[in-house]
Order: structure tokens, then sequence, then C-alpha cells
């Protein structure tokens, strides 16, 4: 005779915590791996959705069914759009796929693979670890992950058994049949969660043990759907209005979504059990086989209907996000853009290079406020604002051009690429070459910065010591002769003169001996002032990177054509 084990409502709570939290940690890997495996290829493939709407959901689609994660695919197109990268319209055609995305893992788990999760973990780890390339290794990662979601489903399952016998479960399922109620479920736990696949996961393991009808799970989805959005909204918190928009547009589908569905949910419950599969049995053990799939058809087949029933009014849709979320004039400037290059101009390759060196000369001027700005957080108290957008703080002005400067790298890459392809003169090619390598040098002037804006502050701030009144100064010298280098190089790139770039190459003399001098003022304080030893590195990185950028200049200056050199 088979011995029955009991579980108490403590042991119950453990196994399916347990369960849940695995379930969870398992989608995270399974996510994590897909992530690394397809590395940047998602991001790429999104991109180059640029003119058709229905390829756009289709990548959307495709996009999350790799990488298991809608709010990787959602963030994606928020990057993508406050680049300009992807119109409104066709981020929105995106977010259509990925809400259909999302219904693979429901699918998934509707196969009852509990009972081979071990395998698939086993499997999975066994591959990360002898895998001779990352993507086995990546692919491995997933695998585990795979195996781990249906090992805590499995948890979660067992968990819920006895739940059949307690009195005050079934009274709450006998509440979550009203339609109302089973939205409001869905959407507070969901969003508590953070995860629709979580939530989902839990409702077909409760259709598993044939305590859930169908309407009910359907209800329970719905109300995931809107809930799954507070991802969204919450990284959109803080964010351009771009971001705010992309958060906005998944609010509004899934909303509507639920609005016209909600009075037609037994109607909908019919029409599913007529294309599902179903067997010759009755009561728990027909609702047990049976609901699962229906609840992972219906949550597919309900996305697919509001991404084809919404794709015809993108362009409205597009209007009431702007109407809602207006843009505003100061946050458009801080998006990265690029003001002179046109593509119409190609064809004409002297005309294009003009545009080219007017971005270049931008682009040099962004570098240029950015060096201007980067000592200030260590020679001043207080975080300070940035000259040409007051709300910002000095560190998040350089961070803000940095990502321009990264931006406007890549367009301007792209853009002399494409003139290179033509028809050109000697003169012209030498012009391209130097522009790549001007671009290049300023890209990496900007990361310079940047890395000085957030690891060195990060670091000062942690000694909680500030540099000597001498250091400072010797430090504001060195600093002020590389601004002023960095303007006379921006002049040079207005004008791309090489008789004023030969001067910034000639005038390295006085830079060596600011430097000399600064470095053996300060080895003195070190053997002299304790404190002056505890700001030692600081000091110190603050002095290589003035010189990383005084090379930079030179290397510019040395690109440009008629100078006679190139710097290395």
């Amino acid at each position: 005779m088979q011995k029955v084990v009991t579980l108490s409502v403590a042991d119950i709570a453990v196994f399916f915590t347990g369960g849940l939290a695995l379930f969870l940690y398992g989608i995270r890997l399974m996510s994590s791996g897909l992530k690394k495996a397809s590395g940047e290829s998602v991001r790429l493939f999104i991109s180059k959705i640029t003119s058709n709407r229905f390829y756009g959901l289709l990548a959307g689609a495709f996009a999350t069914l790799i990488v298991q994660s809608s709010s990787t695919i959602i963030a994606t197109l928020v990057g993508l759009v406050q680049s300009r990268l992807m119109t409104y319209s066709q981020a929105l055609a995106v977010v259509l796929g990925a809400e259909i995305g999302t219904t693979a893992m429901a699918q998934l788990v509707a196969f009852s693979l509990q009972d081979y999760a071990l395998i698939f973990f086993a499997a999975g780890f066994v591959l990360s670890v002898v895998g001779k390339s990352e993507s086995l290794r990546f692919a491995g990662e997933a695998l585990s992950g795979f195996g781990l979601l249906f090992f805590g489903l499995k948890l979660m399952s067992e968990a819920m058994a006895p739940l059949q016998n307690y009195a005050e479960f079934i009274t709450l399922l006998h509440y979550l049949a009203n339609p109302l109620l089973g939205v409001a479920a869905g959407i507070v736990v969901t969003a508590l969660m953070h995860s629709s696949a979580a939530f989902i996961g839990i409702v077909i393991t409760l259709a598993m043990q044939g305590s859930l009808s169908l309407e009910t799970g359907i209800a329970l989805l719905l109300g995931a759907n809107i809930g799954t959005c507070i991802t969204a909204v919450i990284a959109s918190a803080g964010m351009q209005r771009a971001a705010k928009r992309v958060a906005l547009a998944q609010v509004l589908f899934n909303a509507s979504g639920v609005l016209i569905f909600l009075p037609f949910i037994p109607q909908f419950a019919d029409f599913i059990r007529f294309v599902s599969s179903s067997v010759n049995q009755s009561g728990a053990g027909k609702l047990a086989f049976e609901v699962p799939r229906q609840i992972a058809n219906a949550h597919t087949l309900f996305n697919l209907f509001m991404a084809f029933f919404f794709l015809p009014f993108l362009s409205f849709f597009d209007m009431l996000l702007c109407r809602i979320i207006p843009d505003n004039p100061d946050e458009t400037r801080l998006i990265p853009v690029v003001r002179y290059l046109k593509d119409s101009a190609l064809s004409t390759p002297v005309l294009a290079l003009s545009y080219a060196k007017a971005e270049v000369a931008r682009m040099g001027a962004i570098a240029g406020k950015m060096v201007s700005a980067s000592l200030h957080p260590f020679v001043n108290g207080e975080p300070g604002h940035d000259v040409v957008f007051p709300n910002l703080s000095v560190i998040k002005g350089m961070i803000m051009r940095e990502e321009k400067l990264d931006f406007l790298e890549n367009r301007l890459s792209d853009y002399l690429i494409k003139i290179s392809l033509s028809q050109l003169n000697e003169q012209e090619s030498r012009e391209v070459f130097a522009l790549l390598n001007i671009v290049k040098d300023i890209e990496s002037m900007g990361d310079v910065i940047e890395t000085l804006g957030s690891k060195l502050v990060e670091k000062k701030r942690e000694l909680k010591s500030d540099l000597s009144d001498e250091g400072k100064y010797e430090l504001m010298e060195i600093h002020s002769l590389v601004s002023m280098e960095v303007e006379q190089l921006v002049v040079v790139l207005q004008s791309m003169d090489p008789q004023k770039a030969r001067k910034i190459i000639s005038g390295d003399e006085r830079f060596r001996q600011l430097v000399e001098q600064a470095e053996t003022a300060h080895l003195k304080r070190v053997f002299l002032l304790p404190d002056a030893e505890i700001t030692h590195d600081i000091h110190m990185e603050l002095i290589n990177i003035f010189e990383q950028v005084h090379h930079y200049c030179k290397s510019i200056a040395g690109s440009i054509p008629g100078t006679g050199q190139l710097v290395q």
C-alpha cells in the first residue's frame, strides 16, 4: 500500500516559494545565455527593420523568442528610438511583435516537460563546462536555465496538489472566477513579480492540477498582459520622453486589448476549446489535461489578434503618443542626432565630404565641452551644473556627451565608408581616410574623459579626502592648457587648415614642462604630507588622463591632410 504524504501549509509555502525562485532564476539564466549567444545580432536585426511595419512585427516576435525577454527588447527599442535609428511607428510594430514572442514561454510550459527538467539542466551544465566555443558555452547556460525553470514548475506543481483539499483555496478560486477579480489579480501579482512568464507559468501549473477553469485562466492571463507593463514603466521613469512613449505604447496596446476581450471571455473560451485538443474524460482529469494547453493557446491567439488588429492603426497611435507626451525642446537637444549628414549628397562626393567635415567639427566641439568640464568634480566640493544644460550635473553632462560621441562615431564612420565607395580622386581619398582616423580619435578622447567622470569621481568619493590646494593648482594649469588645445583643435577641424594643425603638433614642450613640474611637486608632498599619499593615485591618474587627451589632440592634428605627418 502506497503511503500518502500530507503537507502542512508551511510545507506548501516552502515548496512553492522554492519552486518559484528556481523558475524565475531559470528564466533569468536562460535569457542571459540566449542574449550572450546572440550578442549584438538581435539589436542589429531590429535596427535594420526600417521600412515595413509587418517586418517590424516579425522582428519583435523573433527577437523576443530568441532572448525570451520582452523587457530587453523594449529597452533596446528605447535606445534605437532615442538615437533616431527608428521612427515611433516602426518601434510600435516591434512592441506588438514582442508581445507575440512572449507567448512562446507559455506554450513550452504547457508541454509538461517537468519530468525531463534535470536532464535538460545536466546537459546544459555539461555543455557550458566542456564547450570549446563561447557560443556553445552560452547555449549550455541557456539550456541549464531551461531545465531549472521546469524543475521549479515541478516543485510548484507538487506544492499545489494538496491545495485542492483546502476550503480557503477553493473559495479563492471561486472568487477568481469573476472576470474582473481575475484580471485584477493578474495585474497585481504580475506587477509584484515583474514577470508575466512566471505568473502565467503558475496559472498553467494550477490548471495541471485540475483546479482552474479556462475562463478563470483567461481572465488571469489578461491581467498578466497589463501587469507586465510595470517593468517598462519603471524602466522609463526619469528617462527622456522617447523612452516614456515606448513604455506608454505597451500599456495602451495591452490595456486596450483587455478591454476589448473582457466582455467576451465566455465566447473566447468556447473558441479556444474548439481549436484545441480534447480527451474523452470528465471532471478534474479532463481539466488537468486540456486546460493548460488551452490557456497557452488563448495567450498566443489573444496577442496575435491584438497585434494584427492594431497594426493598421500605428500612425494614429504615433500621433496619440506624441500628443499625450509631447516633445520638450530642451530634452530633444540631449538626444544624439546627426545635424549635417545627408544621404542625398552621397552621389556628389565633394558635397558629401563637406557635410562630413561639418559633422566632424561638431563632434570636436562636443568633446571640447567634455574636456572643459572634466576637472570640476576634483577641484570643487559640489556637483555643479552643465554649462549648456543647467538641469544636468557636470558628470551627467559628460556622460550625455560621451553617448553623443559614440553615436556620431558610428554614423560618421558609416557615412565616410559610403563616400569611399564612390569614384574619388587622390585628394578626396586622403580626406576620407583622414576623417575616419579623426572620428576614431575624438571618440576615444570622449571615452577617456567619460572614465574620468565615472570611475575616478567614485574613487575620490570613497576616499573622503580632498586634493591639496597646491595639487589642484597644478592640475588646473595642465587642464587649462589641454582645454585650450582642444579649443584650437575645434577651429582646425572647422577649417581643416594644415598650418594651424602644425602649431598644435609643435606646441608639445610647454605641456611636457607642466607635467614634469606637477609630478615632481606632487611626489615631494607625498613624502612630506600623509594626506597627499591618500590622493596620490587620483592625482596621477588625472595627469595621465590629460596626457592622453593631449596625445589625441596631436594625433588628430597630425591626421589633417597637408600637415606632412600622422602622429601615432
